[in-house]
């Protein structure tokens, strides 16, 4: 089945904004930056220059996951940021609907992943090549649908990093399109959302932690 990019209307949520960073909550179905082709051109940061012709790109979430993000007004916050994110300073944590009771009720997920070329962009475990990843996970409960809510952190900042590691656990997300089969992939979205994000902020170094509540 060919994919066919179908963004959503919804602007993105601006969360904050000052002379250096702008943080947003990014709706479902909308790339982080374009893709390729003119059909995959409209994207957070295309529509934030509406208004923010300065905004600088600092991280990217997948298209098919919701939350907070934060941008770069400035040169220097861009360079802060980066390096924030580069030697693991920040602190993320997403909200995710699994497949099945998962337990125990924590754990991490120890597990080197590398892009599955044949079938990029699907990422996959490869313990000779992949490259080392690590994510905490904490069950919130329990449903009586048969699917867990947990709280995911990332260590590492992996592509598809959460959607392969909790298929690793026999969990997948649900309505994920890559890693979700039967039942578990009938869902409107993926149930994944980046729910608080904690980093400093690039004038003066104060801490900050921004949140945005899942939708699901």
């Amino acid at each position: 089945m060919s994919y066919q990019y179908d963004p959503p209307d919804d602007p993105p949520e601006i969360l904050h904004a000052d002379h250096e960073i702008l943080v947003i909550e990014k709706p479902s179905g909308l790339l982080s930056v374009p893709g390729k082709g003119p059909d995959k051109a409209d994207c957070v940061i295309a529509r934030l220059r509406e208004t923010y012709p300065q905004v600088l790109l600092v991280h990217r979430l997948d298209c098919d996951t919701s939350g907070v993000m934060v941008f770069a007004l400035t040169p220097h916050a861009q360079r802060h940021l980066g390096l924030q994110f580069e030697k693991r300073h920040t602190k993320k944590a997403y909200i995710a609907r699994l497949d099945g009771h998962l337990s125990p009720k924590t754990g991490q997920v120890d597990l080197p992943l590398i892009v599955d070329w044949p079938n990029r962009p699907r990422q996959h475990v490869n313990h000779e090549t992949g490259k080392p990843a690590q994510t905490d996970w904490r069950v919130l409960r329990h449903e009586a649908d048969g699917t867990t809510r947990v709280r995911l952190n990332p260590l590492t900042g992996r592509s598809h990093q959460l959607r392969v590691h909790m298929l690793a656990l026999g969990h997948p997300i649900l309505g994920d399109p890559f890693y979700a089969e039967g039942a578990a992939r009938d869902y409107p979205r993926l149930m994944l959302h980046a729910e608080t994000l904690r980093l400093r902020h690039p004038d003066g170094g104060t801490h900050m932690t921004f949140s945005a509540k899942p939708p699901f």
